[in-house]
């Protein structure tokens, strides 16, 4: 998508002064929604066979209507949508929805489907078209329910808004009761002209929307989900994205470790963190995370408090927060004193904190203790309040712990959530009565820890520098696989340390050629895939005789390596860039050698990378701790690693053809990073 096209004007389509719809049966749904919603402008249903809908006057023909429309919906079969789309396009019309399926999505069938696409896109011109095999869209904020189906939406002045690519899990997420304010829900449907990402700039766009959610089924132009990246971080605005498929296969057949251990469900999430955006896995953590940083944005850091009135309920909290961002600061000395004076002596006072139920019912006391809480200045301070159910219970009794979190949050001003360990525990009302206070209340326990986690996250996301654009490489071809030798000589070039090595086509040549290297060596035979299991490598060669011996041995070779051993090993890493399907060039770090797929232990990110990425990448495996020197062993040179994993990047970017790249191991020693054995595949 061109930067022209990802930036053009929407707001005609989805901020309509006048809509026209085309069709029958779905389009009665569609002004239903409209006036139910209170629609105030003229709604111009074209229909030969009827005289009106819900009382809405019907035009004969398209040419009948007064003007062109700001916005359609095209609820006609597939076949007609394309006449009546060149028709809007002609008359000057703003845009259109596409209701109709049987196109590109039907391909698979036979259907024709992709060729009819093709046409849609051609008769709408310049005029902006969403779909086909699309629902339509929600602006809740000027009360444009474009929708051919019931929702569960309601007017806001400001809010989040969801782009998505499935209709049926948009109609589901207006149905949320968790007091989040949803702006708009806008899905894509083909995308054949008008894509995700453009559909969320739009959004970005309008002041009133405060954050994005986007449920992503399939990544499409890389680019422009770049130029969506940009436009969040220009308007200050968080991104959380949904992404489905992270359960597909690793990619089949691959040659190295390296793509077997990454495949596509890395490459996704590493462009997402790339871009800036966080990733949730749950549809319930989406929703919770999009309200609060509707609600106040990313957290600035990662102490948070917790309060509740139950010993069971503080460790809970702080055992759901296991493997999250999470932290739990200690309160300061003063902070202590204080509350030890509210609460007595009997309490314990701690993070998180279990207040018991001494002061329950006395809501001065509790406020003045909710207000030390608070005063303890952390980035968010969580009060865990479950309520009774009121069809069968009365909610009297806990009216005093409503009061004090709110109270205390209006008098100390700081950030503050009320978390419902189980949802069904707090009334929609009562969720927008704490947040007219300012305090956001989040829905379940773990969805609302890891909203939490998300928000620290985005925080963290936003002060980072912007990152370069990904690099990208075209579709995978037949090609030629480099040896050993050759791969790694590739590598030297761009700077990469290997050992010294002598290459020979019998193991008398390799016998003689070895005489000039150090020992102890190492002897490989060449043209075998999995040299170790099949025998075709020996290590700790004491001579050049040796080397020939070994040679000798190798059963399939078609030609004999000897180098250099490296001594002294820290660990063995694996460092590896493949490409994704996209066309994302992705680099993954990892435990290597022998233990590569026994542990599988990598972390992903996309090129190019700064020192830093590489840095934390290296930070997240579980061999850091031997990298970092493990029970009094040496530590490994982060620096020379860090070279030589910039040495492999530099030649991914410089070489257009490469389609593989394995190096395992790359043995780090406390004062070298070098290169043993690299796999390469050019197209």
């Amino acid at each position: 998508m061109s930067d022209k096209m990802a930036r053009r004007d929407l707001g005609r389509l989805f901020r309509p002064k006048s809509i026209a719809l085309f069709g029958g049966g779905w389009v009665t749904n569609v002004v239903a929604q409209l006036q139910k919603s209170g629609f105030d402008g003229p709604i111009w249903p074209v229909n030969p066979r009827r005289a009106d809908i819900l009382g809405v006057p019907c035009f004969a023909s398209i040419d009948d209507l007064p003007g062109a429309p700001d916005a359609a919906f095209v609820g006609v079969n597939r076949e007609a949508s394309v006449g009546v789309v060149a028709r809007l396009s002609a008359m000057g019309a703003g845009g259109a929805t596409c209701f109709a399926s049987g196109f590109a999505e039907s391909e698979a069938e036979g259907t024709g489907g992709a060729d009819l696409q093709a046409e849609l896109v051609a008769a709408a011109g310049d005029m902006p078209i969403v779909g086909p095999n699309c629902y339509g869209f929600l602006n809740y904020l000027d009360n444009v329910t474009f929708w051919p189906d019931q929702h569960g939406g309601l007017t806001v002045e400001s809010g989040i808004a969801i782009v998505g690519q499935s209709s049926n899990m948009a109609i589901n997420m207006t149905m949320q009761a968790r007091g989040l304010p949803i702006a708009y829900v806008l899905t894509a449907g083909n995308q054949a002209q008008t894509s995700l990402s453009e559909l969320g700039m739009m959004a970005l766009d309008d002041p009133r929307v405060t954050a994005l959610g986007l449920h992503i089924e399939g990544f499409g132009d890389i680019r422009a989900f770049e130029a969506l990246a940009a436009l969040a971080r220009e308007k200050g605005k968080p991104v959380v994205v949904l992404k489905s498929g992270h359960s597909e296969a690793a990619q089949a057949a691959t040659m190295t470790h390296t793509a077997s251990l990454a495949g596509g469900a890395a490459a996704s999430s590493a462009l997402i963190e790339r871009l800036g955006m966080v990733e949730v896995r749950s549809l319930t953590t989406f929703l919770e995370t999009l309200k609060l940083l509707h609600f106040g944005g990313p957290l600035g850091d990662a102490g948070i408090g917790s309060v509740s009135c139950s010993g069971g309920e503080a460790s809970l909290m702080a055992d759901c927060a296991l493997g999250t961002a999470i932290d739990w600061p200690a309160f300061s000395a003063a902070g202590k004193a204080r509350l030890n004076a509210i609460l007595g002596p009997i309490v314990t006072v701690a993070n998180p904190l279990d207040y018991h139920t001494f002061i329950w019912g006395d809501t001065d006391r509790m406020t003045d203790c909710f207000a030390a809480v608070l005063d303890e200045e952390r980035a968010l301070c969580v009060f865990v309040l479950d309520l009774p159910r009121p069809d069968r219970c009365s909610q009297a009794g806990y009216r005093c712990a409503v009061d004090a979190i709110i109270g205390a949050a209006r008098r100390t001003g700081a950030r503050a959530a009320v978390l419902v360990s189980m949802p069904e525990n707090l009334t929609e009302d009562l969720a927008a009565e704490f947040a007219t206070a300012g305090v956001v209340a989040l829905f379940g326990m773990v969805e609302g820890l890891e909203a939490i986690d998300a928000a620290i996250r985005a925080g963290r996301l936003r002060a980072r520098p912007v990152a370069a654009p990904v690099l990208l490489r075209g579709a995978s071809r037949d090609g030629t696989v480099l040896s050993e030798a050759e791969a790694k000589a590739a590598l030297a070039l761009h700077g990469l340390d290997v050992p010294q090595a002598v290459t020979a086509a019998t193991p008398e040549a390799l016998g003689a050629a070895a005489a000039g290297l150090r020992v102890p060596l190492a002897v490989k035979g060449q043209g075998i895939a999995h040299k170790t299991e099949a025998g075709a490598v020996r290590l700790n060669i004491g001579s050049a005789g040796e080397a020939a011996d070994a040679a000798r041995a190798m059963a399939g070779a078609t030609g004999y390596l000897a180098e250099e051993m490296v001594t002294g090993a820290v660990a063995e890493l694996l460092v590896g860039v493949t490409r994704d399907p996209t066309g994302l060039m992705m680099l993954t770090l990892g435990a290597g050698g022998v233990m590569a797929e026994l542990l599988a232990d990598t972390s992903s990110i996309l090129l190019p990378a700064t020192d830093d990425d590489i840095r934390v990448a290296l930070g997240r495996l579980k061999v850091a701790k031997l990298l970092a020197g493990w029970r009094g062993a040496p530590a490994a040179d982060m620096s020379a690693i860090v070279r030589a994993v910039q040495a492999i990047a530099a030649y991914a970017a410089a070489e257009p053809g490469l389609q593989e790249l394995d190096v395992n191991p790359l043995i780090a020693t406390p004062d070298r990073a070098v290169a043993v054995d690299a796999l390469i595949r050019k197209a």
